[in-house]
């Protein structure tokens, strides 16, 4: 009887040996991962003609031997995707221009062991391209007479120009006219004028205290907005 109860014991001894040998086995041969962990910046955004570059991180368990990244458009048929260039540790980079589609695109990483394919993920990102804005300013800004007696006309008048490799007048858009008085700190909308051949614009109030003028110009889907330095008028009152 005392035979078979070391003979029941050893038995499960021996299974448990068996368990934990498999248990170890197992954990040697755990799965190969692969983890998209930063796509930066978030959204792409591209302006103009230039270029924005996009970084990817990824993560890699430590069995594997090499990992890819590529990209593809969401949505868009196109016949290959674009590779990554890889860094360092696994960190990759795109370049996008304005000739990349704008909206969804989806980034794909694969772990490589011995050759094979082991693990994959996939992660969303967006592109945005920008029409850059050209340049603009407002030149010759005056408001005249530098002195006027109270009730009297001021004349406001300057250039609104943009730079096209040199600058050149702009017609055809609304520059506003403010005004602020003196011991103001606000600026108040007095007039408008569009402008003219060259760029050329003048509007026209009435001088009731001593202040400054600026003329801004709010900008549209091509030309950038600005303002014009300040000019001040010294309003005077009627002598008896």
């Amino acid at each position: 009887m005392r035979k078979i109860a070391v003979g029941i014991v050893s038995a499960l001894v021996g299974g448990a040996m068996l368990v934990s040998g498999g248990s170890a086995a197992m954990a040697k041969t755990k799965a190969s991962t692969v983890d998209i962990r930063d796509i930066s910046p978030n959204p792409v955004v591209v302006k103009g003609d230039g270029e924005t570059e996009a970084f990817f991180k990824v993560d890699a368990s430590s069995d594997v031997d090499n990992v890819k990244l590529s990209v593809t458009p969401v949505g868009v048929r196109t016949l290959r995707a674009q590779e990554a260039k890889q860094l360092e540790s696994w960190r990759f980079s795109v370049p996008f221009n304005a000739d990349d589609p704008e909206g969804k695109w989806r980034a794909t990483a694969q772990a490589f062991k011995n050759g094979q394919v082991v693990a994959t993920d996939e992660a969303v990102f967006s592109v945005e391209v920008q029409d850059e804005k050209a340049e603009t300013r407002i030149a010759n800004f005056s408001a005249d007479p530098y002195k006027v007696r109270k009730g009297r006309t001021i004349w406001v008048s300057g250039r609104l120009q943009v730079d096209d490799e040199g600058w050149e007048g702009v017609r055809g858009e609304k520059v506003n006219v403010y005004y602020r008085a003196n011991g103001s700190s606000g600026w108040k909308w007095v007039s408008s004028a569009t402008t003219k051949w060259g760029g050329k614009f003048t509007a026209q109030t009435r001088a009731w205290k001593s202040g400054s003028f600026k003329a801004v110009y709010e900008g549209n889907d091509e030309l950038q907005g600005t303002e014009s330095r300040t000019d001040y008028v010294r309003v005077v009152s009627w002598r008896h």
